[in-house]
């Protein structure tokens, strides 16, 4: 048994297990990082996928990135955490703020360093995705605004997520010394509303499993619940908009469609009996949304031609 007096080691795996499970996030993030360079590749024009020793680099940026993310969130929420999520690994001591700091500036040196190794050039996209984490550590310096105003919270946290899609992208363009296609912008917006997805998804819970500032406490199980699908409906929305645009036609169209269908059916499930199984399923949709809808843009497109 893990406790907090074992190694630094299993106390770390132990960590990533809770809140930021490796295994799973290499999956999603890796997925995620192919399409966005596959579907820049594809609204191009150009024939085959980058070379291969620039998409692992690239893929580890982007994974890494994601876990920055998780430890910047573990400074942000610490007085909320201590007060509300005690059962967090954090607040309980299996792990502490000073191993934090240390992970991040290790995690931090190996991205530059591989970045400065294998293309400098990307540095500068990497460089603006730290600088807006920072500020959102510090929640833009108006904390205390935000914590009352959940709307905004959520609208001005998510642009994290196009920002480290438009790093990814960059190995297909900015390394190819041309200019972004227009089309990325709609897979920026589609990355933007997926951010959305998954914070609204993992924040509905039952009343017995309730915590601390969830969306289910601001708005009610239920009405969290009718957001969460429009905002699932406004990403199939724009995701077929991005499909049209790289010219897949009715059949992306068609595929989103039944992904969504399959997606959305936790949350009617969730509507008609709210349960702790229900709720966390909507979660896991959230997940396995962002996932197809990825593949569905630019990693099966890709494959395709590539096996062809």
């Amino acid at each position: 048994m893990i406790t907090n007096n074992s190694s630094f080691f299993l106390r770390f795996i132990q960590y990533q297990k809770e809140r930021f499970p490796f295994l799973a996030h290499i999956f999603l993030i890796g997925a995620f990082t192919f399409s966005a360079i596959s579907y820049s590749r594809i609204c191009r024009g150009m024939e085959g996928f980058i070379d291969w020793t620039y998409y692992f680099p690239t893929a580890f940026t982007t994974i890494t990135l994601f876990f920055l993310l998780r430890v910047v969130d573990e400074f942000k929420d610490a007085e909320d955490d201590a007060n509300f999520r005690k059962h967090l690994p954090v607040p309980r001591g299996l792990i502490n703020f000073k191993e934090l700091k240390w992970i991040g500036i290790v995690v931090v040196a190996l991205q530059i360093m591989i970045n400065i190794y294998f293309f400098p050039k990307m540095l500068i996209l990497w460089a603006v995705v730290i600088i807006y984490m920072s500020l959102m550590g510090k929640e833009f310096f108006v904390s205390e605004w935000l914590k009352h105003k959940p709307v905004w919270y959520i609208v001005s946290h998510m642009f994290i997520v196009p920002l480290i899609d438009i790093y990814a992208s960059g190995a297909d363009w900015l390394l190819g010394d041309v200019s972004a296609p227009k089309g990325l912008m709609f897979f920026f917006a589609v990355s933007y509303m997926n951010g959305v997805v998954i914070e609204f998804g993992r924040k509905i819970k039952v009343p017995e499993n309730e915590e601390h500032n969830t969306y289910s406490t601001l708005y009610g199980a239920k009405n969290a619940t009718y957001i969460w699908i429009a905002v699932l409906l406004t990403t199939l929305i724009l995701s077929i908009a991005a499909a049209y645009y790289a010219g897949y036609g009715q059949t992306g169209a068609f595929v989103l469609i039944a992904e969504f269908a399959l997606c959305v059916l936790p949350a009617l499930f969730f509507l008609n009996k709210q349960t702790m199984k229900s709720s966390k399923m909507i979660e896991l949709s959230s997940a396995v949304w962002t996932f197809l809808m990825y593949m569905t843009l630019g990693a099966v497109p890709m494959i395709s031609k590539l096996l062809a």
